[in-house]
């Protein structure tokens, strides 16, 4: 199976481009270009993507991304949660210890995920604190640079 982000691309340019009126419609299409999902990956997908559902002016709707306006107003949203709640961030191998002030581990967490990083696997919130795993061959100094790419004003 192909990678989420590139999947996740995959759905944005058939959206796009094509009138898609279902879930199993979209399915259809990224069968077509090699992606095997389930519906229930999908729906996630199209919920971290922020996809809508617009009347089509006749007797349906169709899916409809976010504006531009909106998808940076969104990150910017999780780049102030990051920075609101994190403390510290360290790491050995492929784990990544991000500690945050007491309560703030699921906001950091659900933004970390929400910048879909490609070095992630997936993160594991606690109370004050988030485990990162990283892909295989991502260093925590890939991470990092990735991570103040997205988040210029980051301290380490």
């Amino acid at each position: 199976m192909k990678e989420k982000a590139s999947r996740l691309k995959s759905i944005r340019k058939l959206i796009k481009s094509n009138r898609i009126e279902s879930q199993d419609e979209l399915l259809s299409h990224l069968l077509k270009e090699g992606y095997e999902v389930t519906q229930a990956t999908l729906s996630r997908d199209l919920k971290l993507l922020k996809v809508g559902k617009i009347s089509d002016g006749h007797a349906g709707y169709v899916y409809t991304l976010p504006g531009e306006d909106e998808r940076l107003e969104s990150e910017q949203i999780y780049v102030q949660d990051f920075l609101r709640g994190y403390v510290s961030i360290d790491w050995n191998a492929n784990i990544v210890v991000i500690k945050t002030f007491g309560g703030h581990a699921d906001a950091v967490s659900n933004a970390l995920d929400n910048m879909n990083m490609d070095e992630i696997l997936g993160t594991i919130a606690g109370e004050n604190c988030i485990f990162a795993c990283l892909k295989e061959g991502v260093t925590g100094e890939d991470f990092m640079s990735a991570l103040k790419e997205r988040i210029p004003d980051l301290d380490e």
